[in-house]
C-alpha cells in the first residue's frame, strides 16, 4: 500500500530545506515532490500522480482548481478532509509530497517535515477562516499528515524498539604448524688402528750346531702374516627430542557496549477549548 505524507511550508526555502532532510535520510528524491506558489521552478515531474505546480503565469483560479483536484485525488471518499487540506494549502507558500512505500517510512517522513517547521493543517485551515465539519481526530496528531492512497480513513504510528542480541561466532586467530624435514650435514670422528709388518732379520753366526740344530736341518716353510686394522663405519638412529601439538582453552567475560533505538509517539488532544493533555505512548 502506497502512503502519502503531505507537509505544508510557509516559505520555498523551509520546503527545499525539507526534501534536503529527506534525501539525507534515505529518501528517493523520485518519490519526493516540491510545489511553490511563487516560485517558476519547481521540482514537480508529474501531474497525474497528484502534484500541482503553480507560478506567476497562471491565474489563481486555475491554481485554485489544481489545488482541489489534487485533494480531492488524494481524499476520494472524504470531501471535508479535502477541502481542508486545499484549503491551507492556497494559504501555505509551498507543498511537499512524499510518497512512502510503508507505514514505517511514511512516520519518519513526517517527523522530517515537522521538524522541518511544517503547519499544522487544521490550524492553518482555521486560521484563515475555514469552515467545514469536524476535525477528524486521526489526521490531527502531527503538521506533516499522514495518508493513504488506497482508501483509509485511519493512521497509525508503528512503535518500533529494538533489542540488543548478542551472539558468537568462532574466528581464525592463529595456530602452529609442524613440519618435518631431513637435513644432511658433515660429521667427523677418530679411531686408532693397528697394522702387523713382517720383519725379516738376517744375522751371521758361526757355531757348532747342536742335535737341536741338526733335527731342525731339514726342509720346511715357516709362515708369519701380517693384519691391519680398518674402520668400519656404521650408523644408529636414536629418538633424542619429541615434539607435541596441543591446545589450552581459557575463557573471558567481555561487556558489550552499544545503543538500542526505541519509538516514541506522543499523543496530544487538540481539541479546541481543551487543554493540551500530552501523552507519550511507547
Amino acid at each position: 500500500m502506497t502512503h502519502t505524507v503531505i507537509g505544508m511550508f510557509d516559505t520555498a526555502d523551509q520546503a527545499k530545506s525539507a526534501a534536503q532532510q529527506l534525501a539525507s535520510a534515505g529518501f528517493s528524491l523520485d518519490h519526493v515532490d516540491v510545489a511553490s506558489r511563487n516560485d517558476d521552478t519547481t521540482d514537480t515531474n508529474n501531474v497525474n500522480r497528484g502534484r500541482y505546480r503553480s507560478n506567476t503565469n497562471r491565474n489563481e483560479e486555475s491554481t485554485s482548481d489544481s489545488i482541489s483536484d489534487f485533494f480531492s485525488n488524494l481524499f476520494s471518499d472524504d470531501d471535508d478532509n479535502a477541502h481542508r487540506y486545499a484549503h491551507a494549502a492556497r494559504e501555505s507558500g509551498s507543498l511537499v509530497t512524499v510518497h512512502a512505500h510503508s507505514a514505517e517510512n511514511a512516520h519518519q517522513a513526517a517527523e522530517i517535515l515537522d521538524r522541518c517547521g511544517a503547519v499544522d493543517v487544521n490550524e492553518r485551515a482555521e486560521q484563515s477562516g475555514y469552515k467545514g465539519k469536524a476535525t477528524n481526530a486521526n489526521n490531527a496528531n502531527a503538521n506533516a499528515n499522514v495518508t493513504n492512497q488506497n482508501t483509509n480513513d485511519q493512521v497509525s504510528a508503528k512503535v518500533i524498539e529494538e533489542n540488543l542480541q548478542v551472539g558468537k561466532r568462532v574466528e581464525q586467530t592463529g595456530g602452529a604448524r609442524l613440519r618435518s624435514r631431513i637435513i644432511e650435514r658433515p660429521v667427523e670422528a677418530s679411531v686408532r688402528l693397528r697394522e702387523e709388518h713382517v720383519n725379516v732379520d738376517r744375522k751371521p753366526v758361526d757355531r757348532p750346531a747342536t742335535e737341536a740344530d741338526f733335527a731342525a736341518f731339514k726342509e720346511g716353510n715357516i709362515e708369519v702374516t701380517e693384519s691391519a686394522e680398518r674402520a668400519v663405519v656404521g650408523k644408529e638412529a636414536r629418538v633424542v627430542e619429541e615434539v607435541t601439538l596441543g591446545k589450552e582453552v581459557t575463557e573471558r567475560e567481555e561487556t558489550i557496549h552499544d545503543t538500542v533505538r526505541k519509538t516514541e509517539v506522543d499523543v496530544e488532544n487538540l481539541n479546541k477549548g481543551t487543554a493540551n493533555d500530552p501523552r507519550r505512548q511507547s
